[in-house]
């Protein structure tokens, strides 16, 4: 139950061809990560013209990405992203591995968790890119 003094729903896209993987990533979220920030509304997106399309229309808080994605990867759609989009979110890759977090720092993402997802190290890393988003 929402009233006016509710502040508006932070837009998170969740990008994987997988739906098991987008789902994994809305279960372990929650629709509130962080007592302290606004509820969250996702954005489930299977294909890169359309995170493309929805990151061009602007409003999104978060990127999440799947590096295992295909035929595009979220890695390189990060990149892309980063390089043309004046003032992007942040983007958060998920990676096959803990050892391809130099793969997402490659893309510029600006956080990276390894599958299998750890519901807990997911969320620390959501609320700390949406605290970058929201203010004070």
């Amino acid at each position: 139950m929402s009233d006016a003094t509710s502040p508006a729903p932070l837009k998170v896209l969740v990008y994987s061809d997988d739906v098991n993987t987008r789902q994994q990533v809305i279960l372990a979220l929650g629709r509130r990560p962080h007592p302290d920030l606004p509820e969250v509304e996702y954005v489930e997106v299977a294909t890169e013209p359309v995170v493309i399309k929805v990151m061009d229309a602007g409003g999104v808080a978060l990127a999440i990405l799947d590096g295992e994605a295909a035929p595009a990867g979220g890695m390189g759609i990060a990149k892309q992203l980063k390089d043309e989009i004046y003032n992007c979110p942040p983007v958060l890759v998920l990676t096959g591995r803990p050892q391809d977090a130099w793969l997402a720092t490659w893309s510029r993402a600006d956080g990276a968790v390894a599958h299998p997802l750890d519901p807990i190290e997911l969320a620390q890393t959501v609320v700390t890119l949406l605290r970058s988003r929201v203010p004070a």
